[in-house]
């Protein structure tokens, strides 16, 4: 058990987004806008900067209309400012420097008068040291403001935040002796890492339902506050969340790929930065289809503790022009806003093919929305380790595979027999038979040149066959099953060969004898 002053407290700075606020401030800007969920947070925060500015802080709402805020007290207001054009009117007789919150202020941009009244109070405030401020989650600024307004996006609390509500809830918890606190420092970190992209508010909650589970705040709870994200992901409709299940011993094979991640499981925590190491960008897997690429991708974020998103390219395009730009945008914004996470970006030649001839067959869509990719791919700065999965070399443009895009492109090719024991192995303890019960040597021998996932079908079709006969399962069913089976590599045997000649070379091979592979 550790006491609140032990959890790890990393190197902290004023946040960007504060200084650029406070500069705006200083130099008098009329007009700021605050893309923001977290009213109460911002409240806060306004507070403090209220202060240390001198300034009275008020707030405006269509339902209390404006009145003080943070302990701010002033001339009277008048009786009844809940409409927009008397708030705005009362706003630019405010004889005192304020800071002035219009919340949820958006909808009412659309009225022509309360935009005209608005760009002329930002005009009278400019000879004044009071700031109106637009405080709103979403973006929406009429034309005829958009030289009036700075916008500042107010991300998500950061590590430090999450960190000091922690230490409030521990130091709470302490007092009243109502729950027990059993974390050490690595395990504090990891907690708050897998509450980076909740809001305070979510992030409260999410630590209050991990104690009222159990009566206790422990490594247990990581995966529970992992969990409270899927809300987030389910709002916002491009993106599917999977709970971390399946972890890397139930994958077979691939000793280089298992390798290359377990040096990497500790590469997102504080630690890492500390010691200088950047966050692992991503990895694209090509491959035979069936030979795990999609379980890998699962797996990676079972063995790093980290939540895994789906990226479903088909989603991001619509009919609608410019929308898909915008729904790969949301996309990337949800992905960043509960990072550390694994996204995952299945069969990605799918979704990016035909990106030489967007031009004439879609206007360009695919093309800009593959641009928007790269670019995000290239500079991205957030923790968001991408897997890209592909089986079609023909499909991939040449600018993913450049270096910058991926950490490493990893080969998976059919498995070899050593492998093929291991997904028996695997597949049989999945389905409680104990695989000592089966010679696992012959039945590798027989299933030469299948995929994992066409080891697992036998699999199935025998246990059909011995439920039907009413007898537990044997050695000859899945033989039998095997002998029936003709596999991938027999009927696209050309395309498998013309990709294994591409990817000798130019990728890494996941398997530790797959480079000693001949034809």
């Amino acid at each position: 058990m550790v006491s609140s002053p032990a959890l790890p407290r990393p190197g902290s700075s004023s946040a960007p987004w504060l200084e650029e606020l406070d500069i705006l401030i200083r130099a008098r800007y009329p007009l700021l806008y605050l893309v923001s969920w977290e009213e109460h947070r911002v409240d806060s925060l306004l507070a403090d900067m209220a202060r240390a500015h001198g300034k009275v802080l008020l707030s405006w709402s269509i339902s209390r209309g404006l009145r003080y805020l943070g302990g701010s007290r002033g001339p009277a207001l008048p009786e009844d400012t809940r409409s927009p054009i008397d708030a705005l009117a009362a706003i630019e007789k405010l004889s005192e420097p304020s800071l002035v919150v219009l919340k949820d202020f958006h909808p009412y941009l659309e009225e022509k008068s309360v935009v005209r009244a608005l760009r002329e109070l930002a005009h009278a405030l400019k000879s004044t040291f009071t700031t109106v401020i637009l405080l709103s989650p979403t973006l929406v600024i009429p034309t005829e403001l958009e030289k009036e307004v700075s916008v500042l996006d107010v991300p998500l609390p950061g590590f430090q935040e999450l960190m000091n509500l922690l230490k409030e809830i521990v130091a709470v918890v302490r007092r009243g002796n109502k729950a027990t606190i059993d974390l050490s420092r690595e395990q504090a970190a990891q907690l708050i890492q897998a509450a980076q992209g909740l809001t305070l508010s979510e992030a409260e909650n999410a630590f209050a339902k991990a104690i009222a589970h159990d009566g206790k705040l422990s490594a247990e709870d990581i995966r529970r506050v992992q969990d409270e994200k899927r809300q987030v992901i389910r709002k916002s409709g491009l993106l599917e969340y999977y709970p971390p299940e399946q972890d890397l011993g139930h994958v077979g094979g691939l000793q280089n790929l298992k390798q290359w991640l377990t040096q990497r499981t500790a590469a997102f925590g504080e630690r890492a930065r500390q010691f200088g190491l950047p966050e692992p960008r991503g990895l694209l897997l090509l491959g035979v289809q069936g030979c795990g690429k999609s379980l890998t991708s699962k797996a990676i974020a079972a063995h790093w503790n980290l939540p895994l998103l789906r990226l479903d390219m088909g989603r991001i395009f619509s009919g609608l022009v410019g929308s898909s730009e915008e729904n790969l945008r949301k996309a990337i914004h949800v992905a960043e806003s509960i990072a550390p996470v694994v996204l995952w970006v299945d069969e990605i030649e799918k979704g990016l093919s035909g990106v030489a001839s967007s031009g004439t067959t879609d206007g360009g869509v695919t093309a800009r929305v593959f641009g928007t990719l790269l670019t995000w791919l290239q500079e991205k700065t957030s923790p968001v380790f991408v897997v890209a999965t592909a089986n079609r070399i023909e499909g991939l443009p040449p600018e993913l595979l450049r270096k910058g895009r991926f950490d490493e492109i990893f080969f998976i090719d059919l498995p070899e027999a050593a492998e093929r024991r291991d997904i028996f192995r695997i597949h049989l303890q999945r389905r409680k038979r104990d695989p000592a019960a089966f010679d696992l040597n012959t039945l590798a021998s027989l299933a030469e040149n299948f995929s994992g996932a066409e080891i697992e079908q036998a699999i199935i079709a025998a246990l059909y066959e011995a439920f039907g006969q009413g007898v537990e399962l044997e050695q000859r069913h899945i033989a039998g099953a095997l002998q029936e089976t003709v596999p991938l590599a027999v009927t696209m045997r050309d395309d498998i060969v013309r990709l294994r000649d591409w990817a000798r070379g130019r990728t890494r091979p996941a398997s530790s004898s797959a480079s000693a592979r001949k034809e």
